[in-house]
């Protein structure tokens, strides 16, 4: 069921993260590979602030900040 989750969370979160930026539309496929990505960069980031998740929500907020995160990264190296 973990990874089930970590999918829908994943999904939800790549699209969140798109909505925030404005771009153009990355697809279903690479806005789940965005959140889960993201999950795991924004999950190291909030480690290190010392604000791990333990919900559902938080996991969500987190993966949303982390693929935002990615983003803005990729953006900022595209230029």
């Amino acid at each position: 069921m973990g990874l089930i989750w970590s999918l829908i969370i994943g999904g939800v979160a790549g699209w969140l993260a798109g909505r925030i930026m404005k771009g153009q539309g990355y697809g279903l496929v690479v806005n789940i590979i965005l959140g889960l990505v993201g999950g795991l960069f924004g999950g190291w980031v909030f480690d290190i602030l010392g604000l791990a998740p333990t919900s559902v929500i938080g996991q969500l907020i987190c993966a949303t900040a982390g693929a935002v995160l990615l983003i803005v990264l990729v953006r900022a190296l595209k230029k």
